[in-house]
């Protein structure tokens, strides 16, 4: 009503403006009449048009954003690291004395076995050896024989004085010098014999042989050959070595994790997986069973090793690879999408809808990443709803429509 009284005066004021401009500019009394009709009729149309067709009130719109239901559940926290493969035992094949390499019996990059026979160096100069320490010992044994006889006949005599005290020590010293010499002479030819099992080199373990290093007819030996001959690889298991570093370590002693030791009270192992060089993920895990007790004070790590199976030698010794760790799993961890996190200086927040649908900016302390989740330590509880989609148009205490996105996952 009072907007129709408005109206009604302002037709009015226009109606006695119309009239003096007429005056001013003289018009005809009837010209007169017949212009204020005029005028006063298309006003009364306007008027009456804004009053018909002007906008409604309307309830202005709530912003849509997407919401998600905080959940719980288990989590794998892993720790990535850069590891080196290394065979589970590499051995060196050396010759062990002089002589020309005769022979050499296998097949480079076969397996073979241990105790598998290698190479022959020449045994000729080491078989003359065991000869003349055998002929030595049969030399000192006959003569520890004469030695000893010529004693039990001494000692009657002695008994009888017939013969004197120096006889007797003189026999008897004879005796001993000549056992003596039987000992010396039995471990020189255990040592030639020895010597001369070296001329045929074997392999101490069982793996795979390298190729040769040297070829046959070459002078080998520790002294003033090459001693080297070959490499044996035992690569049916490997251990992958890599480097955590000193918080790592505290971490995992915070979850009563220890590195490199059975914890019979925990329901899982902190096992090693990692990634071959074409970037798939091998198929047999691993279990770290070393951890070294000191730091690098020089780089602040501390190595650890890990033992995985290498049934079909995918793994090879020496290459590099990326070594993902298994160091806690967190049950019934608070987890949310890392798109709802909003990091500024003041710390990480996300928008939280109360039930009103009115949304609040709650500050949370978040952990560790996993995958595209990450678990919060404390500001949010199992059943909240936060924001994920669409908090940058948002501000504290603004009320919002929520809607679920169209992938969503019902709640663990």
């Amino acid at each position: 009503m009072a907007n129709v009284r408005k109206c009604h005066l302002a037709l009015r004021q226009m109606a006695d403006r119309i009239n003096v401009w007429l005056q001013n500019k003289k018009i005809m009394p009837h010209n007169k009449k017949s212009w204020l009709v005029t005028t006063l009729s298309v006003l009364i149309i306007v008027a009456g048009g804004y009053f018909i067709f002007r906008p409604k009130h309307q309830t202005p719109q709530l912003p849509v954003v997407k919401v998600e239901t905080v959940k719980t559940g288990s989590v794998n926290i892993y720790g990535e690291y850069v590891g080196r493969i290394r065979a589970q035992q590499f051995v060196e094949i050396h010759a062990r004395v002089e002589g020309y390499l005769e022979n050499m019996l296998f097949k480079e990059g076969s397996y073979i076995h241990k105790g598998q026979t290698l190479f022959v160096i020449d045994p000729r100069l080491y078989k003359a050896n065991v000869n003349k320490a055998r002929a030595q010992l049969n030399k000192a044994r006959a003569q520890a024989l004469k030695a000893e006889r010529d004693l039990k006949r001494i000692k009657p005599l002695f008994a009888q004085n017939a013969a004197s005290q120096l006889d007797l020590d003189n026999a008897t010293a004879a005796y001993e010098s000549a056992m003596a010499e039987v000992v010396v002479s039995e471990a020189d030819l255990t040592q030639a014999e020895l010597t001369l099992s070296y001329t045929r080199v074997s392999s101490p373990i069982s793996g795979y042989i390298s190729e040769r290093v040297a070829d046959i007819g070459t002078l080998v030996g520790p002294s003033g050959g090459k001693s080297l001959l070959a490499t044996v690889v035992k690569s049916d298991s490997v251990r992958v070595d890599f480097s955590m570093t000193a918080l790592d370590y505290l971490r995992s002693k915070d979850r009563n994790v220890n590195l490199g030791a059975a914890d019979s009270t925990r329901k899982w192992n902190s096992y090693v997986t990692i990634t071959l060089a074409d970037g798939t993920i091998y198929p047999h895990k691993g279990i770290v069973d070393f951890a070294d007790p000191q730091v690098d004070p020089k780089t602040g790590t501390f190595s650890v090793r890990a033992e995985m199976p290498n049934p079909d030698r995918s793994l090879l010794p020496g290459e590099f690879t990326k070594v993902k760790v298994l160091l806690d799993v967190r049950e019934n961890a608070v987890k949310i999408p890392n798109k709802s996190i909003v990091i500024e200086k003041g710390g990480a927040y996300v928008y939280v809808v109360r039930p009103d649908s009115v949304v609040e900016r709650r500050f949370i302390e978040i952990g560790p990443e996993t995958g595209n989740e990450t678990i919060v330590e404390r500001g949010l509880v199992k059943g909240e709803r936060i924001v994920v989609e669409g908090y940058h148009k948002l501000s504290h205490g603004m009320k919002v429509n929520p809607e679920a996105p169209a992938n969503s996952k019902k709640e663990d």
